[in-house]
C-alpha cells in the first residue's frame, strides 16, 4: 500500500473501503488489526495503512468509513473514573442508534442499531466497562459530536496527530449515568465476566496495568 500523503484518500485505499459498506463491515475490520497499546491519535489514513488502532483511533477510523457510506462522521465520549475513557462512531438505522468501536475489552464493541436514544446506547456499556481492580468504572456520556464541522477539515488524511479533536471531545457536556450515591450500589465484576472481558487483551494497552 502507498503511505499516507495527507492529501486525500488513494485509488487503492478507496478500494479497500468500498469493501467496509456496512457497520458490521466496518467493525469486522476493527476486530481483525491489533490493539494499538500506546496513546496516540493517528488519522483513519494512518490507521488503513498501519493496520493497527486504539479505541480512539478506531472511532476515529469508523466515522471515516460511515462517512463514505453516507452516515454522518460522530463520536461519543463514555467518561469513566480510575479507567481510560472509550470513544464509539455511533450512527443510525431505521431510528434506533448502534455504535462501532475498538477496544481492548471484548464487551466495549460493536452495538447493534436498536436503542431509541443516545443514552441507551450509552447504558448499554456500563456492566461491561471496569478496570483491573474489577470496579465498574464508567460514569456519563456526551452528546454526539460532529466530524463534518469545518474545524476539523481534512481529519481523516492529517499526518499529525488528532489530538485537538479527542480535547474537543472533551470539552463537550457529559451526563451522569449513576445518581447520585449510585457507586455504593456497585459490586465487583465477578470472575467469569473478568476473564472473558480481557480474553485476547494487549495487556500493556490497560489502564493500571504493571508488568512484573
Amino acid at each position: 500500500m502507498n503511505k499516507p500523503d495527507g492529501r486525500g484518500w488513494s485509488r487503492r485505499e478507496l478500494q479497500q473501503l468500498k469493501a467496509l459498506s456496512s457497520p458490521e463491515a466496518i467493525q469486522g475490520f476493527l476486530d481483525a488489526i491489533p490493539y494499538n497499546p500506546l496513546a496516540t491519535c493517528r488519522s483513519p489514513q494512518r490507521v488503513l495503512h498501519d493496520r493497527t488502532a486504539n479505541c480512539t483511533e478506531g472511532a476515529l477510523f469508523a466515522a471515516a468509513a460511515l462517512g463514505l457510506i453516507g452516515e454522518p462522521p460522530l463520536l461519543i465520549d463514555l467518561r469513566a473514573v480510575r479507567d481510560d475513557d472509550h470513544v464509539i462512531a455511533p450512527f443510525r438505522r431505521r431510528g434506533r442508534w448502534g455504535a462501532v468501536s475498538k477496544s481492548n475489552f471484548s464487551g466495549l464493541r460493536y452495538r447493534s442499531p436498536i436503542f431509541q436514544s443516545v443514552e441507551s446506547l450509552a447504558h448499554s456499556y456500563f456492566d461491561q466497562f471496569f478496570n483491573l481492580e474489577r470496579e465498574l468504572s464508567l460514569r456519563s456520556f456526551s452528546r454526539p459530536m460532529s466530524l463534518a464541522a469545518k474545524r476539523f477539515d481534512g481529519w481523516q488524511f492529517r499526518r499529525d496527530e488528532l489530538d485537538d479533536i479527542c480535547d474537543h471531545l472533551d470539552t463537550y457536556r457529559h451526563w451522569p449515568i449513576l445518581e447520585k450515591g449510585g457507586e455504593r450500589e456497585l459490586r465487583p465484576v465477578d470472575d467469569r465476566l473478568f476473564r472473558s472481558a480481557l480474553l485476547g487483551s494487549v495487556r500493556k494497552g490497560l489502564y493500571g496495568y504493571e508488568p512484573g
